[in-house]
């Protein structure tokens, strides 16, 4: 199974563990990744939570105790996981979990200053959303 990245080591195992909320997956090169849910939704790649474009990125808060209902594959590339808030469109490419796992403290580091810089708690429920999401009427 090869990612959309040739350099990129492809998965040879893939974990959902409910009770600690962390997908565990397994490449080539040997590295094994136990991935927060709570990272995977709040880095999800959809444009729901990255936007169109740089600078159009959402904020996302209160992901903490989110679960993973169901993990779909997508061809031979990618799974695309159900949330348990009704989060489904973002599609995980075995190298963009390999980038998730590979730099976790960064992306909490960049998180949480993102939430203290926006001045939310990480826990704070999601706004409501207005109008339309991409922007079509």
């Amino acid at each position: 199974m090869a990612g959309l990245d040739k350099n990129t080591p492809s998965p040879e195992s893939i974990t959902l563990h409910q009770q600690s909320r962390t997908l565990e997956v397994g490449f080539s090169d040997g590295s094994v990744f136990k991935i927060p849910f709570e990272l995977m939704r709040v880095y999800s790649p959809s444009a729901e939570v990255q936007g169109h474009g740089k600078g159009q990125e959402v904020l996302q808060t209160g992901k903490r105790e989110v679960g993973i209902v169901a993990l779909e594959p997508v061809g031979n590339y990618a799974v695309q996981p159900l949330f348990s808030d009704g989060h489904s469109s973002g599609i995980f490419s075995w190298d963009y979990l390999y980038f998730l796992g590979s730099q976790q403290p960064d992306l909490w580091a960049d998180y949480t200053a993102r939430l203290q810089s926006a001045g939310v708690d990480r826990d704070a429920p999601m706004p409501e959303k207005g109008g339309h999401a991409c922007g079509s009427h």
